[in-house]
């Protein structure tokens, strides 16, 4: 009774340690206060920005007087005129002919929310607005050669860039030198940029040129220790997920070694990256992260000096990809030379595991039209795939099952020498030929598939906003209905970790009636503990995707339908099962009688 009473009281600590500690990190620390932000602004510098609650996993400004702000000076800098408009399939916004900047992209495949008729998800904002983020390619000049600057006023050749019209941008200095962007876009979320200077004045002259993508970290998704939201890139074809927003404020710049193949920043979900040419032995520049101001950051492209001689013209390309991180667009766009474009999808180590589950997963979803659905059918392809293991599984249960008598004289024999009993159970698991832990083998054998469908819901956007049936309109986040809310009846929104919704209470019911099936345990303390194990995995689970639940719970039914299954093929072992379960009951019963004061329970004291 004392080893009993000292698990159950071990498991409420660690309870309210978790509880403890999620309610200390969102009341006793709570996010240091910024200024406000002001009205005024220079351009690459956002306003300072008014006390910002955490980031979430969607990104975006969090703050309902960033909102605010925002929703105003974007409306003043797109009234400003002198912009060409940007009309593609995947992306729709407008270049500012004012310093040429590409400042003003929308996603139009994807919504900010669940609604339908919701704006789509804006990636690029001008300069000065609170979610500012664009991209720049221009020139340094050398030696006093004047080049175009951010108050440069660019002449258009074009009205609109499309995927058939491209736009040239030109400018021209008074000692001949003309300089030109040339854009043009593709169906998804490429810009193709081509820089040119063409020198038609009499002597040689230099520029530096350089791309870059500036953003307020502001509208950040959350980084965790999992999956990586901040800068990124590949470098001689490694990417690296290891320079965070932090990282690159406390250093002030952070370059990585090699030459990049592209480079920018990332959300869960979104992506903004410079990709240099590599084609006809184009120079490969180096690039780096630099901080600008305490939240506006930047990825530059570094080139070397180009030297322009009298009537030629110096060109060089880069590509900006500004989108949602589509796995079969990301593929595509590395065949066409984005090194590794793909893995800005944080897959993580199991890459060679999560990728084929994905794969399946998004097949399976091409055939039904339905996620939920998918997640089903990937549920009964996996069981499907490990029956054999469950068939050996439940050969090592008839095994234990055979032998719980002699096990029960061991227990009954040693009662008083618990080392000695361990060692006695040991010679018999051997002599026997049983494994105790070769039941265990199918949870081993789910936990890689369970992990790789975490990260497929966490990671990739085809699971964002995507419905079950029901009330289950977003696969990838938590069961919106509450127990504690009385499903939605009740105008509040429990604490994560006390957020049990519909999902997560069939999980624990079906689990319950899986390890019911299970061999009970011999010692009284291991039964509590497993008789405790389901409801405590529904308070964990609850606030994880729903996908994931759903194949947890699809998983437990078919265990359980197997097991009925094989019980009715084996009838002689669901007696035995039964037979045991009623030993070990007078076994714990005649424990607990043992316990007792002597003269029987202590009655309680009467006045």
């Amino acid at each position: 009774m004392e080893n009993q009473r000292n698990v159950i009281l071990a498991m409420v600590l660690m309870a309210l340690m978790l509880v403890g500690w999620d309610l200390g990190m969102r009341y006793y620390y709570p996010q240091p206060a910024k200024p406000a932000a002001g009205a005024a602004a220079t351009p690459g510098v956002a306003p300072a920005p008014a006390a910002t609650p955490k980031p979430n996993r969607e990104g975006g400004l969090q703050a309902a007087a960033d909102v605010a702000l925002e929703k105003q000076d974007l409306a003043q800098a797109l009234a400003a005129g002198h912009r060409i408009p940007v009309d593609a399939p995947g992306l729709k916004g407008s270049i500012n002919l004012l310093g040429g900047l590409v400042d003003d992209l929308t996603l139009a495949r994807h919504r900010e929310t669940l609604d339908k008729n919701s704006p789509p998800v804006r990636l690029f904002s001008p300069a000065g607005t609170p979610a500012q983020h664009f991209a720049q390619v221009g020139w340094l000049g050398q030696n006093g050669v004047a080049a175009p600057g951010p108050d440069t006023l660019w002449q258009a050749d074009g009205a609109k860039l499309t995927p058939a019209t491209p736009v040239t941008l030109k400018w021209s200095n008074a000692t001949g030198q003309t300089f030109a962007i040339r854009y043009a876009i593709d169906e998804n979320y490429m810009i193709t940029v081509t820089q040119s200077v063409n020198n038609a004045g009499g002597t040689p002259v230099a520029v530096k040129p350089f791309a870059l993508v500036n953003r307020t970290d502001r509208t950040a998704s959350i980084d965790t220790w999992n999956v990586h939201s901040g800068p990124i890139a590949a470098f001689d074809g490694a990417v690296t997920f290891d320079t965070n927003y932090s990282d690159v404020k406390t250093a002030g710049a952070v370059s990585p070694a090699g030459s990049a193949n592209w480079i920018g920043f990332t959300d869960i979900y979104w992506l903004s990256a410079l990709i240099p040419d590599t084609a006809n032995g184009a120079v490969q520049p180096k690039g780096d992260f630099r901080s600008v101001s305490p939240d506006i950051f930047r990825a530059d492209l570094i080139y070397p000096v180009a030297t322009v001689a009298p009537g030629q013209t110096a060109t060089q390309t880069v590509r900006l990809f500004a989108g949602a991180k589509e796995n079969n667009v990301l593929e595509a766009y590395e065949k066409q030379g984005a090194t590794n474009l793909s893995l800005s999808i944080d897959w993580g180590w199991f890459r060679w595991f999560e990728k084929p589950i994905f794969w399946l997963l998004d097949s399976l979803f091409r055939a039904v039209h339905n996620f939920g659905l998918a997640i089903i059918l990937l549920t009964l392809i996996v069981r499907g795939i490990m029956f054999p293991v469950a068939q050996r599984q439940f050969a090592s249960m008839a095994a234990m099952r055979a032998i719980q008598p002699k096990l029960k004289v061991i227990q009954e024999r040693f009662k008083d020498d618990k080392q000695k009993q361990q060692q006695e159970i040991m010679a018999l698991y051997k002599a026997e030929g049983v494994n105790p832990l070769a039941g265990c083998l199918p949870i081993f054998l789910q936990i890689p598939v369970f992990f790789a469908l975490y990260k497929v819901l966490v990671l990739t956007i085809e699971m964002r906003h995507q419905p079950f049936f029901g009330w289950i309109k977003d696969l990838s986040a938590p069961d919106p209905l509450h127990v504690l809310n009385l499903f939605g009846l009740l105008p509040f929104t429990p604490p994560a970790f006390l957020a049990i919704g519909v999902l997560a209470i069939l999980l624990g019911i079906t689990m319950w009636a899986q390890f019911k099936l299970q061999p009970a345990a011999m010692d009284p303390s291991q039964q509590q503990v497993m008789a405790l194990m389901p409801w405590m995995m529904m308070f964990v689970m609850a606030p994880f995707a729903a996908g994931l639940l759903i194949y947890w719970i699809t998983s437990n039914l078919l265990t359980i339908a197997q097991q009925k299954y094989l019980y009715s093929k084996h009838p002689q072992l669901k007696a035995q099962a039964s037979k045991d379960q009623l030993d070990i009951d007078r076994v714990v019963a005649r424990e607990q009688k043992a316990q007792e004061p002597k003269g029987g329970p202590r009655k309680p004291k009467t006045r």
